[in-house]
């Protein structure tokens, strides 16, 4: 998405070039590694005309995470018009078809985001948020009732679904399909644990 030094573009198409790039640059390092100096000679412009569309570097990678974050969010938002169950499965095969194609990304916003610039920790929470509120959405559609361990089970499900697409090995686990079937498999398993009364094994 490189530009050509001396091509005249529109504010708004400039900015978004910039991001562009940022997005393409994040694929293959992380946050605190994106220089703004091959940011702007990919754009073909100086520094210091970059400066002219963003206030500062953390603004820079704000734009860029903020980009990112909409990006996964749109890729994980079914259509409204599913039934429960498809709809459900929809959420999820988005939700890895992301992570399988943009894994650098995804582990820049979520591994290495927050944690190396808390000036962009809460878009990440935000989008956060949004997929916890997609799957609250999926369990009503799905006429799950409200229950005391709802809540906890959603997030271990949320972080074992993170953890499942991060990791998995197309070669050694499956398709993305098998993926997809193991992560619902996991959505359905933590809730059969919900009304269950939880003891200790015996010794």
């Amino acid at each position: 998405m490189s530009g050509k030094r001396g091509t005249r573009l529109t504010p708004d198409r400039r900015r978004e070039q910039l991001v562009g790039i940022g997005l393409e640059m994040l694929a293959d390092r992380a946050l605190d590694e994106l220089s703004t100096d091959e940011v702007a000679r990919r754009a073909g412009i100086s520094r210091g005309l970059l400066f002219h569309y963003f206030d500062s570097k953390r603004d820079f990678y704000r734009a860029v995470v903020r980009a990112a974050c909409d990006r996964f969010t749109a890729a994980t938002e079914p259509d409204a018009g599913l039934e429960p169950v498809a709809w459900m499965r929809a959420f999820i095969a988005g939700f890895v078809a992301y992570v399988l194609e943009h894994r650098q990304v995804y582990l820049a916003l979520v591994r290495g985001a927050a944690g190396s610039h808390p000036a962009v920790a809460d878009l990440v929470d935000e989008t956060r948020a949004t997929l916890a509120r997609r799957v609250r959405d999926g369990q009503r559609r799905l006429g799950l009732p409200q229950a005391p361990r709802l809540e906890v089970a959603t997030r271990a499900w949320m972080a074992f679904a993170e953890e499942a697409a991060i990791t998995w090995q197309m070669a050694e686990h499956g398709t993305e399909e098998e993926l997809c079937a193991f992560i619902e498999a996991g959505h359905v398993s933590l809730l059969g644990l919900l009304d269950r009364p939880q003891t200790l094994a015996p010794r």
